[in-house]
């Protein structure tokens, strides 16, 4: 059973992506009647006329509603009306750059589109770009409603787009979590296989008592069992994709039971290390830890908090963060990999697994959007989803889409438009973590069976760090997701495997188990 819950897991958490925005911010005011301005989400193209940086740079253009026309022609609109105005029109019938040449025809300063549909980023061909040279926007027309109501006649807009940060705050959370959680684990894994061979030492046996599994409750150690597990793996991401509406909620139910079994045992495994009194009691033939009972009752709440408001943007990813860091440090310590050949085959078919369902798929998909995406996003989930330099923000308010728990998510702090557009977050898959992670955890085990001072385990959290440094910067190089494995496994394999040639234990570190270990302790 846990190796099936095991696949459904793993099956949908490989992904690390980045939101890449075109948004900007409309600031209207009216002097005349004394009422504070407000702002409001925009989304443009820097493709045509560029927006000033900061509102103090940005032009003040008289707003002009004619909202009752598509500007499809320009039949209808006096350019005496509209002649250095931002004139605000409605959405469809024709293109963007048709409404643009016509409102610049006209003489208008700058153009507005109001949509009662998602807002994508306002395109052409490359060839029409050159024909406007006057700011084009979208807004969402509720917005313009508001406005209206608010304001009155008179408004004056500034069109302005601040430029966020390069390197977002953001993703030095994300790293810190990422390089902690996979030393956290590797430490625990190590730290359980010493009392593991400890205590075999202690019983005579001086080694692994007879019939006694792997530290680990589930071992990986026939490259056969491997391959089918990842086979299985894919073909429950496709699944996933043809029946999202259906298997999301049954992902979720096995998360939140998983999660809080796993917060379950970090808490638990804290607690046994500060020495805590469980505190035990019997109720007929039940005997009880007190401990455990608080404990139980503490992650079960937090993880049925988690399931009641997990589509709450503004607070609920704490939760979702925390509960996968446990997830995560638990799947490393229970999932058990008996040597670096079992290392080098799973990681290796996860890293072609992770580009094929991220680059390749999207050549065979209707929409055009990979696999690995869509699943990781959830196919309603418009406000995070980018296709190279374009964004989609809903224009009404929509329920909230059901997304997949598979990812960390921590808000882009240096996100200005994080009220007016919407919560912005920089993402990164679990798989991310727990497959290299399950490499650092059998490093750390490693460790333990030759007595070498945790240098495998501290130079595959090295290679790992180093992969996600490279992660990142490539990501903010491309301004598109990257499949963070194609960078994490070649780092920690290669590191690892360097390690064991220098010092000589290539064939033991190799076979894994299958070589006696040495003593634990000098003689």
């Amino acid at each position: 059973m846990a190796k099936v819950v095991s696949v459904v897991i793993l099956s949908v958490i490989f992904l690390a992506s980045k939101i890449n925005c075109q948004e900007a911010v409309l600031h209207i005011s009216n002097v005349s009647n004394g009422t504070a301005s407000m702002e409001y989400c925009i989304v443009h193209n820097r493709s045509w006329t560029p927006l000033s940086e900061t509102l103090d740079a940005a032009v003040q253009y008289p707003l002009v509603n004619e909202t009752s026309t598509l500007l499809c022609d320009p039949s209808g609109v006096s350019p005496e009306v509209v002649r250095g105005k931002a004139l605000v029109v409605m959405r469809g019938d024709c293109q963007f750059s048709q409404k643009a040449v016509v409102a610049q025809g006209l003489g208008a300063a700058a153009l507005l589109i109001a949509s009662t549909d998602t807002l994508v980023t306002p395109s052409a061909n490359t060839s029409e770009y050159g024909k406007v040279h006057i700011p084009v926007a979208m807004m969402r027309y509720r917005d313009f409603l508001s406005a209206q109501q608010l304001f009155g006649e008179g408004m004056q807009a500034q069109l302005y787009a601040p430029v966020p940060l390069k390197v977002d705050p953001s993703i030095v959370v994300m790293l810190l979590i990422a390089i902690s959680t996979v030393a956290l684990g590797g430490l625990w894994s190590g730290s359980c296989e010493r009392d593991y061979w400890s205590t075999g030492a202690a019983g005579g046996g001086g080694g692994r008592a007879e019939g006694k599994a792997d530290s680990g409750d589930i071992s990986l150690y026939s490259p056969l069992k491997v391959v089918i597990f990842v086979a299985l793996i894919s073909g429950m991401l496709v699944l996933m994709y043809f029946f999202y509406n259906i298997l999301v909620y049954i992902i979720i139910a096995i998360f939140c039971i998983a999660s809080a079994t796993a917060l379950f045992s970090c808490l638990d495994a804290v607690m046994d290390k500060m020495g805590c009194y469980p505190g035990s009691f019997s109720i007929r033939s039940w005997n009880l830890s007190v401990r455990s009972l608080i404990l139980a009752a503490f992650c079960i709440t937090i993880a049925v908090v988690w399931g009641v408001y997990r589509n709450e943007d503004r607070w609920i990813w704490i939760l979702q963060d925390l509960l996968g860091i446990a997830f995560c440090l638990n799947f490393m310590k229970t999932i058990s990999l008996s040597n670096f050949k079992i290392c080098v085959i799973l990681l290796s078919l996860l890293l072609l697994y992770d580009v094929f369902f991220v680059f390749i798929t999207p050549f065979f998909t209707k929409d055009g959007e990979s696999i690995m995406v869509q699943v990781a996003l959830g196919p309603g989930a418009s406000g995070e989803k980018t296709q190279g330099n374009m964004v989609a923000v809903p224009a009404e308010p929509q329920a909230s889409s059901e997304k997949l728990p598979v990812v960390m998510r921590v808000p882009r702090f240096s996100a200005w438009a994080q009220n007016l557009c919407g919560m912005q977050f920089s993402i990164l898959g679990y798989g991310d973590i727990i497959v290299p992670g399950l490499l650092v955890a059998y490093c750390s085990k490693f460790d333990v069976w030759v007595n070498s001072s945790k240098i495998y385990f501290v130079s595959c959290c090295i290679a790992y760090l180093l992969g996600m440094i490279v992660t990142f910067a490539v990501m903010l190089l491309t301004g598109m997701g990257q499949p963070a494995l194609l960078y994490l496994v070649p780092f920690t394999l290669i590191t690892s495997a360097l390690v064991a040639v220098r010092r000589g234990e290539m064939k033991h570190f190799w076979a894994g188990t299958t070589y006696e270990r040495e003593e634990l302790t000098a003689p």
